[in-house]
């Protein structure tokens, strides 16, 4: 990652530059060599045992330990950190994944408020959204609700016919006709059930999309916010349609 990368990265808000400031600039500042490697300048260090080695290479003795490099007239240039061990490498290589993941998911974040403000850029767009969904939905409940009273209706003459058969076993065309217009019933009844279920969900998943846009409106940074509550998952995408009752 570049220095201007880790910069844009700092700007982002207060959970990526927490991430980022610390872990992944961290380590372009301190990233080194390998141990085989030359570079211009001094590596210096001190093993421990009283003395300061010095060489034009990274010293095998120190790589452990922390080394300086530094330039010709004594300055210094960076930190060369010490070479990790196999488990030491391993552990290092799951920490940098774990951040960029957490990077990549505070990221997603704040594309998906970028893409809410430019959808909503105000309440009332967000509220119109909302009539139009609840409406759907609505008229699709309505379809269902017509749907069972006609049920109600043809279920009347074939009720009627029974009485004929009373403590006598119904013929079987007309136990089919009144097995049907009971499952049809039950159908639509859970059809409405699930409706009624969905509208609740909608109207949730808008209010939640509401107290998120008045604090983007109000200025907080994109992606600061965490991600919105498992099943409220913000309206960037085109709102489902309304489910369909099933055919007579």
């Amino acid at each position: 990652m570049s220095l201007l990368g880790c910069t844009r990265t700092k700007l982002l808000g207060i959970r990526v530059s927490a991430i980022l400031a610390v872990s992944l600039c961290t380590n372009f500042v301190d990233a080194a060599p390998p141990l085989t490697s030359t570079t211009n300048g001094i590596y210096v260090c001190e093993p421990g045992d009283g003395r300061r080695l010095t060489s034009d290479r990274p010293l095998p003795e120190c790589a452990g330990r922390e080394q300086k490099l530094l330039n010709s007239d004594g300055s210094l240039r960076r930190k060369v950190p010490p070479t990790l061990s196999p488990d030491e490498a391993n552990e290092e290589e799951t920490r940098q994944r774990k951040v960029a993941a957490e990077v990549a998911a505070v990221l997603d974040i704040a594309r998906r408020d970028k893409n809410l403000m430019r959808r909503y850029p105000n309440e009332t767009s967000h509220q119109v959204a909302r009539n139009e969904a609840l409406d759907d939905m609505q008229k699709a409940r309505a379809v269902s609700e017509k749907r069972l009273t006609e049920l109600a209706e043809e279920r009347k003459p074939i009720l009627a016919e029974t009485e004929f058969y009373k403590n006598r076993t119904l013929p079987a065309k007309l136990k089919q006709e009144l097995d049907a217009n009971d499952a049809a019933e039950a159908a639509q009844r859970s059809l409405i059930d699930n409706q009624k279920s969905e509208l609740i969900r909608i109207n949730a998943r808008y209010d939640a999309e509401l107290a998120r846009l008045r604090r983007l409106w109000a200025g907080a940074v994109p992606g600061s916010m965490g991600a919105m509550p498992s099943g409220l998952a913000p309206t960037n995408e085109p709102v489902s349609k309304a489910t369909k009752p099933a055919s007579r």
